[in-house]
């Protein structure tokens, strides 16, 4: 009896000890630890949240950060978790029409009703704070921060940068299988369109856990399993942002439509491009201002046309020296020759005459270059032939595209035998369509970026380089400078040939219709054009090189509408010659690259270093955007291959 007694004794005690351990751990469970293992335990799912990565800096030859990031904070909806009921008060919040929240609403939820869609892109840090107070009451609202772009505020750079735009829908259904989601911005124009692959970065992506409200109840595995982002590429470009701010200033102060290219004849780098009119990229910042863009739109002058490599002209007497290198390379003419300019050459029942009508008298090819005489030109196509100067154009890359790092580059138009024969039949054109040909007019079509690649070609004595903006990048996985490739060739043509347009040019400028480009201290060569429009005023171009010896700049200047081209475009192309020659660049300050304003800076200031033009500078990146990885870059120029082309 008492073994009984004392065995039940035992199994009381030890059930009371595992009633007592229970409760022990339910306490702790319930009582002690209920935040975390409550809000655990009410956690429904994991939510995949995408990173955006930084996109790549945009960095001129001198080091000065052109295009950076700044924060972009957007709310985006989760439409199955989202009650319709609530848009009046997330509108509210966000001081939004209650009609156009719901429209994205339900855009996110016709898409996909998983997935988040963005409802707003560009929202105050006030109006982001009393939405997130809010945030309770709104299941399946994110506050997500990204990057938009920021820009040096002395230069706008509309055509050369660019934009960028949340993909389309048509877009998506090619580019869904390389990542890109209805919420995923895509270069649009300019550098960002073309450098796309390098300056996206590659997305990361955080795990959430929510409850069945959806409310945020803590990272899914501490973290651990998120996927950082990894900024895009650095651009390191040949534009100097100095001399890209003064052109931008001399075309907008014509008032006219216009271009201007300049180029290191040395290596084809693009040291400024400019098309006027320009816009200002804010616009199209973050989220699409709706003033500014129907300003846009109803400028009769296109500002979003860039006519640097979209704009076809008549070159006019521009394009003399390519019939006078094509008659000197054929031996057609003696060029000491003289000839007697009696101011009009007859061909057929028609007289064609010198601009003006003025006669020039007994003149050489020299001179006849030096004023533009027509008349001397007129004579020398049939004395060359129309084939041979359609061969030397080409040689010279007109009729062709230069390659330059930018969407929607034209190739003009060179007409030939074949060309005419197609356009109007063998017996449908005569050779009196070779007397405006003479002089740059007619059926020949031109860009600006073609005429600057030829000037640079001159300027280096027959060597052609592939025009380019962007020299090489930095890789962000590795943090090591890449250097691109670039076309290059010698032009076949004699020296002795080439030197003597260059010197003719030169006399352009010292002597003859392009006085205005003339500087004390810097020899210029140069050439005027004057080509004919129907719709109004002539438009006014100019080509130069300088200095003559040792050219450090080539540079084309187009002013639409505006008369001769030695008035108006000769002093544009003079003050950049002038800056980019004698300007002593000062050094880089530590906190170069930190404008956020949009142009107001004086013309030709700017900060800079005195960095070789080829040197790829180390250059602290701001407090906004992610740093990239501390190794040093390689500081080797960018190479060329050995490449003929046609």
């Amino acid at each position: 009896m008492d073994t009984i007694q004392r065995g039940a004794s035992l199994v009381f005690y030890l059930v009371i000890a595992v009633f007592c351990l229970l409760f022990g751990r339910l306490f702790y469970l319930q009582v002690l630890n209920f935040e975390e293992f409550g809000t655990a335990s009410s956690a429904a799912s994991i939510r995949r949240v995408w990173e955006q990565a930084p996109r790549g800096r945009m960095i001129d030859r001198n080091g000065d950060i052109m295009v950076d990031n700044q924060p972009l904070y957007s709310v985006k909806v989760v439409p199955a978790e989202f009650q319709l009921s609530k848009a009046p008060l997330l509108a509210r919040l966000m001081r939004m029409p209650v009609d156009e929240v719901k429209e994205k609403i339900l855009k996110g939820k016709r898409f996909n009703r998983f997935s988040a869609a963005t409802v707003n892109k560009n929202l105050n840090p006030v109006l982001i704070a009393r939405l997130s107070e809010n945030l309770w009451q709104l299941p399946g609202v994110l506050i997500e921060a990204d990057n938009k772009r920021r820009y040096m505020g002395s230069v706008y750079g509309s055509h050369l940068f660019g934009y960028v735009r949340l993909v389309s829908k048509e877009q998506l259904e090619t580019l869904s299988e390389e990542g890109y989601t209805q919420e995923d911005k895509i270069g649009f124009s300019g550098l960002e369109k073309i450098y796309e692959e390098r300056l996206k970065g590659q997305k990361g992506a955080r795990f959430r856990m929510v409850n069945p409200l959806g409310k945020y109840v803590g990272r899914y595995d501490e973290g651990r399993s998120d996927i950082a982002a990894i900024r895009g590429d650095d651009l390191y470009l040949c534009i100097d942002a100095g001399l890209q701010q003064l052109a931008e200033e001399l075309i907008r102060e014509t008032g006219k439509s216009g271009a201007v290219v300049a180029i290191d004849p040395s290596n084809g780098g693009i040291l400024a491009l400019v098309s006027a009119p320009d816009y200002d990229l804010e616009i199209f910042n973050g989220s699409t201002d709706p003033d500014g863009w129907r300003s846009i739109m109803n400028n009769p002058q296109k500002p979003l046309f860039n006519r640097t490599v979209q704009a076809v002209y008549p070159p006019g007497s521009i394009y003399k020296m390519v019939l006078a290198m094509a008659a000197l390379e054929e031996g057609k003419v003696n060029p000491d020759a003289l000839f007697l300019d009696r101011g009009s050459f007859v061909f057929g029942r028609r007289a064609f005459r010198n601009h003006a009508g003025h006669a020039l008298g007994l003149i050489d090819m020299n001179k006849a270059i030096i004023h533009s005489s027509n008349v001397y030109f007129y004579s020398l196509i049939f004395q060359t032939g129309f084939e041979n100067w359609t061969k030397y154009g080409r040689i010279l890359g007109f009729g062709a595209k230069t390659g330059i790092d930018l969407p929607g580059e034209r190739s003009g138009l060179l007409p030939s035998t074949e060309f005419f024969n197609e356009r109007y039949g063998r017996s449908g054109w005569t050779k009196g369509y070779l007397v405006s040909l003479a002089i740059g007019q007619g059926e020949l079509g031109t860009t600006p970026v073609q005429l600057a690649a030829y000037a640079a070609a001159l300027a280096n004595r027959g060597a052609w380089h592939q025009p380019h903006i962007v020299k090489g990048y930095r890789d962000a996985a590795t943090g090591r400078y890449v250097p691109l490739a670039y076309r290059h060739k010698k032009l076949p043509l004699s020296e002795k040939n080439v030197e003597y347009i260059r010197k003719a040019m030169r006399g352009v400028v010292a002597e003859g219709t392009g006085r205005q480009a003339n500087l004390p201290d810097i020899e210029v060569a140069g050439k005027t054009g004057t080509a004919q429009n129907p719709h109004g005023r002539d438009h006014a171009w100019f080509i130069a090189f300088a200095p003559m010896e040792n050219p450090k700049i080539a540079v084309c200047v187009l002013v639409e509408n505006s008369g001769y081209g030695g008035a108006v475009s000769a002093p544009i192309a003079r003050e950049l010659i002038r800056y980019h020659v004698q300007e002593k660049k000062p050094e880089l300050p530590d906190s170069v690259g930190q404008e956020t304003g949009r142009p107001s800076a004086p013309a030709g200031s700017r900060d800079s270093s005195a960095a070789a033009a080829d040197a790829v500078p180390e250059v602290q990146p701001k407090a906004s955007a992610p740093a990239t990885r501390t190794e040093s870059a390689e500081s080797a120029p960018p190479t060329v291959t050995e490449e003929e082309t046609e």
